[in-house]
């Protein structure tokens, strides 16, 4: 089942049907059985039109990343840190027992799939990072998933680990979308990630992994996010990327990125 965050409202998805929900976005992705009730909602009669304006689907949830999940991240941040003699650390992180964490945005600095995501205007390398992305309620309980898009400045945090934050939280440097899949089941390793960008109606870069490359397992990274911090309305946690385009290679605006995760569907983006 796949929820949907629009203008008009939210809307679920099921067996091709789609049906109204009268509920609140907060309290809907908190709801004590989420998922027992959204069937309950899916017995009655759809057939609904589904033309909606999408919005992000986030609220009052903060958004964080993990960093250095796969080998392939790891390598490419080893890679980028090299002048500033940082490449040990994500070494040592992608080893480690404990995982990085970090803020990556508040709602209102979320963009939907159909908006539009931006780039630094004083960095020189800024690329898309496909993500899975883990919508927990406040109990820390994983109720769903959604596709992620960490646009990210390879040059600012490469020049120091400790620009970070600059490298990754800006306005509409995160997106997600275009709707939350609800399961109380994981993906399963074989799920594919995959990453498109077109530039003037020519695909100029592809590429892809799978959950199974994914270092960390989903439960881990919940329950370090939440060790020691509450999020009273729940949160969305970005998973990490294991595809990156090559060093040559940065966007510009009006690229078109496309990252598609099925069952969850494609989140769409054009860069301003």
């Amino acid at each position: 089942m796949k929820v949907y965050r629009t203008a008009r409202g939210i809307i679920l998805e099921h067996a091709a049907q789609f049906y109204p929900l009268s509920d609140e976005w907060d309290a809907l992705i908190n709801r004590d059985g989420l998922l027992a009730y959204l069937r309950t909602v899916a017995v009655g009669k759809g057939g609904i039109r589904f033309d909606e304006t999408l919005l992000a689907p986030a609220v009052s949830q903060e958004v964080w990343a993990a960093g250095v999940t796969y080998s392939r991240s790891r390598s490419a941040r080893i890679d980028e840190a090299q002048d500033a003699e940082g490449g040990t650390f994500y070494d040592r992180v992608y080893h480690a027992p404990r995982p990085e964490l970090f803020y990556k945005a508040s709602a209102f600095r979320v963009r939907a799939s159909g908006q539009t995501i931006r780039i630094r205007r004083d960095a020189r390398w800024s690329v898309p990072e496909p993500e899975l992305a883990l919508y927990i309620n406040s109990r820390g309980v994983i109720i769903g998933y959604t596709i992620a898009n960490d646009v990210s400045s390879r040059d600012i945090e490469g020049e120091n680990p400790l620009y970070l934050p600059q490298a990754k939280i800006y306005d509409g440097a995160c997106a997600l979308g275009p709707a939350v899949l609800v399961s109380d089941a994981p993906l399963p390793p074989e799920t594919p990630i995959e990453l498109r960008i077109t530039r003037d109606a020519r695909v100029i870069f592809e590429g892809g992994t799978t959950l199974a490359q994914l270092k960390r397992t989903p439960e881990e990274l919940v329950e370090y996010l939440y060790r020691e911090t509450s999020f009273p309305l729940g949160c969305v946690l970005l998973t990490g990327t294991g595809v990156i385009p090559p060093d040559d290679f940065t966007l510009y605006s009006g690229d078109e990125v496309e990252i598609s995760i099925p069952p969850i569907g494609t989140l769409r983006n054009t860069v301003a």
